[in-house]
């Protein structure tokens, strides 16, 4: 499965940078998640419970961090095994760049994976599927997490945006792509980011 998309960030590239590798920020925002622990430079453990369709399974992973450049960019690569359910394995893009109008700044994604097991049985349909609704799902929470932690630059992105909304030309709008494959699929299909 490949997938690539892109999000617009209300806060800061650097705030965006620092909250993607807190390990306490990706285990409140990541669906099931209750554990993210870093296990040396750049690595990270993972555990998290997945339901897609009838197939239910408490995943353990562990996630690789390379070619990293704060706070622009880094690949991540992943692997997940939730026992009879199935494995997951894969690698993302992740790239963070100052919001080209306005505030904030965007993310942008490019990530393979596959699944293996009784996972793979349920149908690409179904896992794509649970694979978006866990995404929009982590941006949810992840959005939330940056209004507690950051409430002025997210009210300030806020008021620009209503602003911009007045003008009489339209603002073109970011597309709500499902972020951080690595993010989801690792989350869809077990696994974390960034």
């Amino acid at each position: 499965m490949d997938m690539q998309g892109s999000r617009h960030l209300a806060v800061t590239q650097q705030q965006a940078w620092e909250a993607l590798n807190d390990p306490e920020v990706l285990k409140i925002c990541i669906p099931g998640c209750d554990k993210v622990e870093a296990t040396g430079e750049n690595q990270y453990a993972i555990g998290m419970a997945v339901k897609i369709g009838p197939v239910a399974a408490r995943f353990n992973g562990k996630i690789l961090l390379a070619d990293v450049l704060p706070p622009n960019s880094y690949t991540l690569a992943f692997e997940g095994q939730g026992g009879a359910a199935g494995f997951g394995k894969g690698s993302a893009k992740v790239n963070l760049a100052p919001a080209v109008e306005g505030a904030g700044c965007e993310l942008a994604y490019t990530a393979q994976a596959q699944v293996g097991g009784k996972i793979a049985q349920v149908g690409q349909r179904l896992v794509d599927g649970v694979a978006k609704s866990m995404a929009e799902d982590f941006f949810r929470r992840f959005d939330e997490e940056m209004q507690r932690r950051h409430p002025v630059e997210v009210a300030a992105e806020k008021a620009l945006a209503g602003a911009e909304a007045a003008l009489p030309s339209p603002r073109k709008m970011p597309i709500w792509v499902w972020i951080v494959f690595a993010v989801v699929v690792l989350l869809a299909l077990l696994l974390l980011a960034r």
